[in-house]
């Protein structure tokens, strides 16, 4: 999920290619910046990353709000849905921080002082902005299952050892700062137990309250991309329809396997399905570039991920407080005109909440929630 920051100055790309750029871009001024061109690399990630927030919103909608609905309807379609957002869960969030890495590598090299005000800095500002904001609108909607801080010493404690639902920002300061501080360490070194902390948290041998799991776990996807970018631009070039059937294939085996044996919890099994789904999304995103009727709106979206990241809990928020009555109360056939589509219908519409509230943010000129003051930009890595 990284991405750009960015005002309408634009500046030479010499030493960054334009196919490992990450963009959450945020134009400031429209219609007067032509599009730079991009390359197929640049597509298949952004659509990735296009795709891989829509799942967040989705999984969202359909664990806070729509399953806590109280329904009256004759078929389990409720739990469908939520046994399907469940198989998306070892992809969406390795996913997004193995392209996370790969449009970190160029950033990575700069010199301390660069990483640490554009890039660490940058994150923990946002994330602390936007922990306030969450912090204060979810407490008008105590019906909504998620974490929240509810005192002083709470939100002390998401902004420092226990991540909000804000845990993605907080993770790219993090990781910036150990790829930063290990860059000269044998990558061996770092991979090794970067993978093996991640089956610990996901084997539940590791205290992991609020979001830390999700911290813990991902710090190998966020490496990989960093370190094995050429070879993730090389399979990604060469994704073939072959290759897609075969990597689909082996990640309907693998969750298949895993929940057949009840494995989520052995060790080492919830890291390698994801590798797995990793390896399928990056293919199945290759091959989706090839189709600009399919690729382009999700490459878009995946190019302005970071209003819909910060914005989505708050809507989505006041949206449940809104509907929970009211739909609970429907009776059985009403319900049943709505309970299969409510979750793609809720989704698309908390999504375009949200980039509309972003673009009057900034029509008021409050960039200052999206990027940190004092500095021309801040690249952020989505």
């Amino acid at each position: 999920m990284i991405q750009e920051l960015s005002s309408t100055e634009s500046r030479p790309v010499e030493n960054e290619p334009d196919a490992t750029r990450v963009r959450f871009r945020h134009r400031y001024r429209t219609g007067t910046t032509p599009a730079r061109p991009r390359s197929h690399r640049a597509e298949w990630a952004d659509a990735a990353k296009g795709f891989c927030i829509i799942l967040v919103v989705l999984w969202h909608v359909v664990v806070k709000d729509y399953l806590q609905f109280d329904w009256h309807v004759p078929v389990p379609v409720p739990g469908l849905w939520g046994t399907l957002g469940e198989q998306f869960l070892p992809l969406r969030m390795p996913l997004f921080f193995t392209i996370s890495g790969v449009f970190a590598a160029n950033a990575a090299q700069r010199p301390w002082r660069v990483v640490a005000r554009s890039r660490i800095a940058g994150f923990l500002y946002l994330y602390a902005v936007w922990l306030l904001i969450h912090t204060a609108i979810l407490a008008t909607a105590p019906e909504l299952p998620t974490d929240r801080a509810t005192s002083p010493l709470g939100l002390l404690e998401q902004l420092t050892i226990t991540p909000s639902n804000l845990w993605y920002l907080y993770a790219l300061a993090l990781y910036f700062t150990i790829a930063k501080a290990t860059r000269r360490v044998p990558r061996v070194l770092v991979l090794v137990p970067a993978a093996v902390l991640s089956a610990v948290a996901a084997a539940g041998l590791l205290d992991t309250p609020g979001n830390r799991a999700g911290l813990y776990q991902n710090l190998i996807f966020f490496l990989a991309g960093l370190y094995l970018r050429p070879q993730i631009h090389r399979w990604a070039a060469t994704a073939s329809r072959r290759r897609l059937v075969l990597t689909s294939g082996a990640y309907v085996l693998a969750l298949a396997a895993m929940a057949v044996a009840g494995a989520q919890q052995w060790f080492g099994v919830w890291p390698a399905v994801s590798v797995v789904a990793v390896i399928f999304g990056i293919t199945a995103a290759a091959r989706l570039a090839r189709w600009a009727t399919l690729s382009d709106p999700l490459a878009r979206l995946g190019r302005i991920t970071l209003p819909i990241y910060v914005i989505h809990m708050p809507v989505l928020a006041l949206l449940h407080r809104l509907l929970l009555v009211p739909v609970s109360g429907l009776g059985g056939p009403a319900q049943g005109l709505i309970v299969l589509g409510y979750p793609v219908l809720l989704t698309g519409l908390v999504i375009a909440l949200s980039l509309g509230i972003h673009r009057g943010l900034l029509a008021v000129r409050a960039r200052w929630l999206f990027a940190l003051p004092g500095s021309r930009r801040v690249e952020a890595t989505g």
